[in-house]
């Protein structure tokens, strides 16, 4: 157990109440509760969410967006690579030059 607490447990519970006293007469000093902090970390949560999702959508738009250019400029260049090497045709296909020197 000391291994887990990083000392005598009871000596280190002592330590984090009186340090969670002084943190808490600090933060009520400077107008905090703890209710206001835990609707914070839901509100940062729920940003941090929305956030997430709007990212996700921006880039499915972007993709789109570049796929309606990138998509059909591959099929054609593939389109060209196959029939050049099935006419042999060496404007196409440079390798081929090389077969026939």
């Amino acid at each position: 157990m000391e291994r887990f607490f990083g000392g005598n447990p009871a000596l280190v519970l002592i330590r984090l109440a009186i340090l969670s006293l002084v943190v808490g007469v600090i933060l009520a000093a400077l107008g905090f509760s703890p209710f206001d902090l835990l609707d914070s970390l839901r509100r940062l949560a729920a940003r941090i969410y929305d956030m997430g999702f709007a990212a996700v959508e921006k880039s499915l738009r972007y993709f789109l967006l570049g796929a309606v250019i990138v998509f059909p400029v591959w099929i054609v260049v593939r389109v060209f690579k196959l029939m050049g090497r099935t006419s042999g045709s060496a404007i196409l296909d440079p390798r081929s030059r090389k077969r026939e020197a």
